[in-house]
């Protein structure tokens, strides 16, 4: 299983950025897809989360509102959608898949058994 997460780069604040997180390695749709991020100097937080089956999802509060997840299964590829960027959510962004089946869309750490390599945001005038 390997997963990519690609999109970052540079945006002033109000801005937006789509990141995607490609996934290959597995076909089933019984997993749940989260993205995380960490800033320099904090720990990783979860950003939001997507059950690939049902497509619910959940967000951290700081994003609620400002942030959008997706997928699309036959591509095997999840998306970010990222509007009124703030400076605090400069960071490197994460993708990871859960290793048991997902029941919501739920992705605590402890199940989180493949990440992709990050991308770098950077929310900056």
């Amino acid at each position: 299983v390997q997963l990519q997460a690609s999109g970052g780069g540079l945006v002033q604040p109000g801005g937006s950025l789509r990141l995607s997180c490609t996934a290959s390695g597995f076909t089933s749709n019984y997993y749940a897809i989260g993205w995380f991020r960490q800033a320099p100097g904090k720990e990783r937080e979860g950003v939001s989360c997507i059950n690939l089956s049902d497509g619910s999802s959940s967000f951290v509060d700081s994003v609620k509102g400002r942030f959008t997840i997706s997928r699309d299964n036959a591509k095997n590829t999840g998306y970010l959608q990222m509007n009124s960027l703030k400076p605090e959510d400069t960071a490197i962004y994460y993708c990871a898949r859960t290793k048991n089946r997902a029941w919501s869309a739920y992705c605590p750490d402890y199940d989180m058994a493949y990440w992709g390599k990050g991308t770098q945001v950077t929310v900056s005038s």
